[in-house]
């Protein structure tokens, strides 16, 4: 791909503008997420009243342009092993087959469907599919506005949404235990290389 079109991807991309855009091309349009600052938390009810709250502080994967379509897709793995909570014996709960079973299924994965860039900061519904404990189901999650000309990189994309533990085979202690499990993303993305000859290959 010549300089001249990666520039073209990386400024559309997320909404870069400016000379910092004109210094930091992405390759191929692709955009890594950054594990070390992105997190995703869960939230769930026991005893209908008290909400056992966790998060998983790994997450990683791709933003990826389509610039005939001008659409972005979302592709987010989550490193379950890295669940933590307020109890060492609630993470080891959650970890096991019970719950998110980490050694069967140590990975969260989530994929997007192809959604306009415009919505990356206006914010607005994000359908894809949800793979837990090995069972893919579609889901719809919340997209929220923006905080700054560059989400992702000088503020996170925040996603936010529901799903039931029973869509995952997570069955257990229904008389205890919400079938609601809330989560919310919080995702930033590797700053771009200022050399792109340099830059590492994505993904």
């Amino acid at each position: 791909m010549g300089g001249a079109r990666a520039l073209l991807l990386a400024c559309g991309l997320l909404g870069g503008a400016g000379s910092a855009c004109a210094s930091d091309p992405a390759p191929d349009g692709i955009i890594r997420l950054d594990a070390s600052r992105s997190d995703v938390g869960f939230r769930v009810k026991v005893m209908w009243l008290l909400g056992v709250r966790g998060h998983f502080g790994k997450v990683d994967g791709t933003v990826r342009l389509d610039p005939f379509r001008n659409e972005l897709r979302v592709d987010a793995r989550i490193d379950v092993a890295s669940v933590h909570m307020g109890s060492s014996s609630y993470e080891e709960w959650v970890k096991s087959p019970e719950f998110f079973d980490v050694a069967a299924h140590p990975q969260i994965e989530f994929t997007s469907d192809a959604f306009p860039r415009a919505r990356l900061r206006a914010g607005g519904e994000l359908p894809g599919e949800l793979t837990v404990r090995g069972v893919r189901q579609p889901v719809q999650f919340d997209l929220q506005p923006a905080e700054c000309e560059r989400p992702a990189y000088d503020c996170p994309i925040r996603v936010a949404g529901t799903i039931r533990r029973s869509m995952f085979g997570m069955g257990s202690h229904r008389g205890t235990l919400s079938d609601k499990v809330e989560l919310d993303f919080t995702v930033y993305a590797v700053p771009p290389q200022h050399d792109a000859a340099t830059a590492p290959t994505p993904g």
